[in-house]
């Protein structure tokens, strides 16, 4: 009707301001595209499109194995690459936003004198720029994904390490073993240093690095039924303290830990419970939950803003808001236990001791579908089109046999597996051929379950 007003409802600078009110191409300059409101369009369908497959489970699933390296021991991931750590000593990559892309192996500092069986891996960490691995004679291998498969640095403990932490961003290592904590970065010209040492009193079970800090890193252990704040100026501080209540889970995000608690049930008024602390003034700023089960998970970091989600041995996964004391939702997720979850602002993705992998709805409280595995789910990341699931076996070594044994690979049902999910609607035309037929068999190792295979591959 009005030229005047179909100008201006079509105006860049407007559309460009709704698309990035909305959230998308936040980093884009207005020079980026010539019609933003045409790229809001596509950006909300491809959302769309997105939130529909994943509500179907439409897309491409990828087994992530590695016949050479035994049974599974850990598994971490950063933005669709995960590192594997395996009982024979290997840590192996992969990178699952390109499908061609050919899994390096990180090489261990090898000792001359070395002619046995290399140690297990016991941990494994990765962020954007570093891949950690500790082994189980205290090893600590420290690689940097731009710089090849050598280690860039490397430290020993002289017992075995309980828990192994690597920083979101940047380049700080925390590692416990035995009464001590020590932390690794390096300096301004890059050489690795020891920037701090903690003696603890008691033997650590979660370590976890502050995100975010400026100046030198802050840790946070629980070491038992205690748990600290490790600052370098202030090293021995305490943020919680109660006798016979053992920390069963940890997180932390930027100014705030979680943690959950257990009560041997002498104090009848005290239940299972979370409990929020700030980090910069050490006060408790909420206790949640009310279950007879150990909260055996949680996640803070990767959840909205003042949500938690978190998983408990009566089978439940509850989401909790930071500002109420109840619960926001509780799901009755998994027959022995929830191992790990992770949730965002319409979905919980939890695993489960019995194998299973579930996707649900929250607003709903419903089941969108579900995986099985044979394995405990120890590993679960996701972002808004792809997720990656790790199931780990428990007993690291086989019923009857010795580890070290001359067969080089280990029956399936004994390994642990990695699963790879696509969801993106833009990459499934090509990734839902089967992988099988995506692969050009270059590698030469693989196993042939005993078959002298007399044909050489097709190149497909």
């Amino acid at each position: 009707v009005s030229r005047t007003w179909k100008a201006l409802a079509e105006d860049e600078v407007l559309w460009y301001r709704l698309c990035q009110q909305e959230g998308y191409l936040v980093d884009a300059s207005i020079s980026a595209h010539t019609c933003w409101k045409l790229a809001l369009k596509n950006c909300r369908a491809r959302e769309r499109t997105l939130k529909t497959n994943w509500k179907n489970r439409i897309g491409a699933v990828s087994q992530l194995r590695y016949e050479l390296g035994k049974i599974l021991c850990d598994v971490h991931s950063c933005d669709g690459v995960v590192i594997a750590g395996y009982t024979s000593g290997e840590v192996r990559l992969w990178d699952t936003r390109t499908w061609d892309y050919t899994a390096p192996i990180l090489e261990a500092v090898h000792d001359p004198g070395d002619a046995g069986p290399r140690p297990h891996v016991s941990f494994v960490r990765i962020n954007s720029s570093l891949a950690v691995a500790a082994y189980e004679d205290g090893t600590i291998s420290i690689w940097n994904l731009m710089f090849g498969r050598e280690p860039i640095h490397h430290y020993q403990h002289n017992q075995r390490i309980q828990a192994l932490a690597l920083g979101s961003e940047g380049a700080v290592v925390a590692t416990a073993s035995g009464f001590e904590v020590k932390v690794e970065s390096p300096d301004d010209r890059g050489f690795w240093q020891t920037t701090a040492t903690f003696d603890i009193r008691k033997l650590v079970n979660f370590l976890n690095l502050v995100p975010d800090v400026v100046g030198s890193p802050v840790a946070v252990a629980a070491a038992e039924d205690i748990v600290y704040l490790l600052k370098a100026e202030d090293p021995g501080k305490t943020l919680h303290s109660v006798y016979g209540q053992p920390v069963t889970c940890l997180d932390v995000s930027a100014h705030e830990a979680a943690f959950g608690v257990k009560n041997f049930g002498w104090l009848l008024n005290e239940p299972n419970q979370i409990l929020l602390y700030n980090l910069e003034t050490s006060q408790c700023l909420k206790k949640m939950g009310n279950s007879i089960g150990d909260f055996t998970c949680v996640n803070l970091q990767n959840s909205p803003p003042n949500m938690l989600v978190t998983g408990n041995k009566d089978r439940r996964v509850r989401v909790f808001d930071l500002r109420k004391s109840e619960s926001l939702c509780s799901l009755y997720a998994h027959q022995l236990g929830v191992s790990a979850v992770q949730m965002d602002d319409w979905k919980i993705v939890s695993g489960g001791e019995e194998g299973l992998v579930c996707v649900w709805d929250q607003r709903m409280g419903t089941k969108l579908w579900e995986m099985h595995a044979r394995h405990p789910v120890r590993h679960i990341w996701f972002n808004s089109h792809s997720l990656i699931t790790a199931n780990i076996p428990d007993e690291k070594s086989l019923p009857g046999t010795s580890i070290t044994d001359d067969d080089l690979t280990v029956h399936h049902k004994y390994r642990g597996i990695i699963y790879a999910y696509e969801f993106s609607a833009d990459q499934l035309a090509v990734e839902s051929v089967l992988p099988i037929c995506r692969s050009s068999y270059d590698e030469v190792s693989g196993y042939n379950y005993n078959i002298g295979l007399a044909v050489p591959y097709d190149n497909i």
